[in-house]
């Protein structure tokens, strides 16, 4: 089944993340090309049966690339298998027993975004990110300073310097071969 990955990244782990989720589909037989949104313009999707949409989040908005993408193919997508996930910090938020923003977080990142543009998504995953202070403009790492402490009471390790791996890429691959399970009924 000839699939798109297309997303959008602030940093860089949403990249990862769809780089995986390609090579579990191409595993499952899925012929898959993956596109940052930032770096190339699609101009048409008529020859993709499975779209799959990503973005990272932060203050629990897409990014402009990925949200752009579902507004110029949003009568298209209709008429297509879609799947959309984000990458998020939900696994600081899990660690901490904080439920109730774990799903408010995944009801704004995700049925949300269904919602405003009326998509019927055959999946919709919710990952944790990386955060990387090295990567952030002076401004964001000040306001994200906080975070530090609470990241290494959590349990969360700084390798290397400044960066902090959220994911879990057992549940990354375990989504993506459900994906391939429902694209083929």
């Amino acid at each position: 089944m000839k699939t798109l990955i297309v997303y959008g990244t602030r940093y860089g782990a949403t990249t990862e993340t769809s780089k995986e989720l390609a090579k579990v589909l191409r595993e499952e037989g899925f012929e898959t090309i993956v596109v940052n949104a930032k770096e190339e313009k699609i101009k048409d999707i008529s020859e993709y049966e499975l779209v799959v949409v990503g973005s990272g989040m932060r203050m629990g908005k897409w990014t402009g690339e990925a949200d752009d993408f579902l507004k110029r193919f949003n009568r298209e997508l209709g008429q297509k298998k879609l799947a959309i996930f984000v990458s998020s910090m939900k696994s600081v938020s899990e660690r901490e027993g904080k439920t109730m923003d774990v799903a408010s977080s995944r009801k704004v990142a995700l049925e949300d975004k269904v919602s405003q543009f009326s998509l019927h998504p055959i999946a919709m995953g919710f990952f944790s990110g990386v955060i990387d202070f090295n990567k952030m403009d002076f401004l964001t790492r000040r306001t994200m300073g906080f975070l530090k402490p609470q990241l290494e009471k959590d349990g969360f390790n700084e390798e290397p310097p400044g960066v902090y791996e959220l994911r879990d890429w057992d549940e990354i691959r375990s989504w993506a071969r459900d994906l391939a399970v429902k694209a083929r009924q």
